[in-house]
């Protein structure tokens, strides 16, 4: 019995010994394969990943996902990535998990599932992945696989911030900004988009930035928000591009530089920002910063008041108006005032009352320019009220009512009014 006894220990003894060797394998297949990868030989990746992942091992399964997800060492495949990570995931590996959630967002080489993707994310964000945290994070926000809850949404996201995230610190930040979630707090905001704005993150650098401009959470810096925006402009963020142009053109933290302004503009402007664009088109009419050019001038209103920017509109009304870089068209220009006019614009809406007051835009209308002439009025413009306060004296009671009237009734993003019907029947009051 003796030595049965002892020829089990030893037998035993073996396996430890052979399972311990063989889990030294496995780790120094991974750790291997993960050299390879890091050094982007991928042919060497696959070749360790592929047998522990066969003899399932989760870590070597979730590598295997990411290389067919990416196309890295052989053809891209969403189906076989998918399957390489719900292998992992269903063994609890936390970044397969937060993979494959990120897949069934998508929809990549799975059906689109946010109930799905939600519950992978969970599992992950419970595990402490950070980008699954985020995301959770995120889907909370929206109420999208998941109802609509500000307060997970900040607890998630603060999870993630707390490890470093910077997605994550900047959405946490732009919740204190707003007070959802959480309460207003300018100065977590500011905080938090710090953390970020350090680790390169563009967009807490632009919202930095303004905050410095601003002094909302933060001691009013000019020269710190230039430096913060600047930057994030030179990561192509269009909003601090556009920003840190209009930095220079009025010399706020930086030295007024016409040419530095018309640089940035331009950058944001051919992303497509509507206010840098209106913004080239002034510099290009004005001269500054660049040679005076009507046409292109123009050509960037035109862009931005397509885009339904005000400034840009009532601008590409005056050129029409004035002939400059187009043929003068006083229909062209009546129409841009009044779409700059339904944004409750004051110089286009004292435009329009100066164009039916002398009849530039079809037949004169004192009911509508007085109308026009009110609206514009609000802006506490001394101009516009003199103008209101002379067409009054030319109407009759009852078109001064009708335009008192129209005016009353009349609230921003509606149609503005092209005929009246008191005009021009009834008679001048004495």
């Amino acid at each position: 019995m003796q030595w049965v006894f002892e020829d089990n220990i030893m037998k035993g003894y073996s396996w430890v010994l052979l399972l311990a060797v063989a889990s030294m394998n496995c780790f120094a297949g991974f750790d291997e394969g993960s050299a390879a990868y890091e050094a982007k030989d991928y042919t060497t990746a696959l070749s360790e990943f592929l047998p522990l992942a066969s003899d399932g091992d989760a870590k070597s399964q979730a590598k295997l996902g990411v290389m067919y997800y990416n196309g890295e060492g052989l053809p891209q495949n969403y189906s076989q990535a998918a399957s390489w990570y719900r292998k992992a995931a269903e063994q609890g590996n936390a970044e397969a998990q937060s993979y494959l959630g990120d897949m069934h967002i998508k929809g990549d080489g799975v059906a689109q599932d946010y109930g799905k993707a939600a519950s992978w994310f969970s599992k992950a964000a419970e595990q402490g992945d950070s980008s699954a945290q985020y995301n959770l994070g995120l889907m909370y926000i929206k109420g999208i696989g998941v109802p609509k809850d500000y307060s997970q949404a900040a607890s998630w996201y603060r999870k993630a911030a707390e490890q470093g995230n910077a997605f994550a610190q900047t959405n946490l930040g732009l919740m204190y900004i707003k007070g959802i979630g959480v309460p207003k707090d300018y100065s977590q905001a500011a905080s938090w988009f710090q953390k970020s704005a350090e680790q390169g993150d563009n967009r807490s650098q632009y919202l930095l930035g303004l905050m410095f401009n601003s002094g909302e959470g933060v001691e009013q810096d000019y020269g710190k928000g230039a430096s913060w925006l600047t930057k994030s402009a030179e990561q192509g963020n269009a909003f601090a591009q556009f920003n840190l142009g209009d930095m220079y053109i009025k010399g706020d933290g930086v030295s007024k530089d016409d040419n530095q302004a018309f640089h940035w503009f331009r950058k944001s402007a051919e992303q497509g920002n509507a206010e840098a664009q209106s913004y080239l088109g002034f510099m290009y009419n004005r001269g500054r910063g660049v040679p005076q050019n009507y046409s292109q001038a123009t050509d960037w209103f035109r862009k931005a008041a397509e885009q339904g920017d005000a400034y840009a509109q009532y601008n590409l009304g005056l050129m029409y108006f004035n002939g400059e870089g187009l043929p003068q068209n006083y229909s062209q220009a009546a129409s841009w005032f009044r779409k700059a006019g339904t944004q409750g614009h004051s110089d286009s809406l004292n435009n329009l009352g100066l164009g039916y007051e002398f009849g530039q835009y079809g037949a004169k209308n004192l009911v509508l320019a007085h109308f026009f002439y009110n609206l514009a009025a609000v802006s506490g413009d001394k101009q516009n009220k003199e103008n209101r306060d002379r067409i009054t004296l030319q109407l009759t009671s009852a078109q001064l009512n009708e335009a008192q009237e129209l005016a009353s009734k009349w609230v921003i993003n509606q149609p503005l009014p092209t005929f009246t019907k008191t005009y021009p029947s009834a008679k001048k009051r004495k």
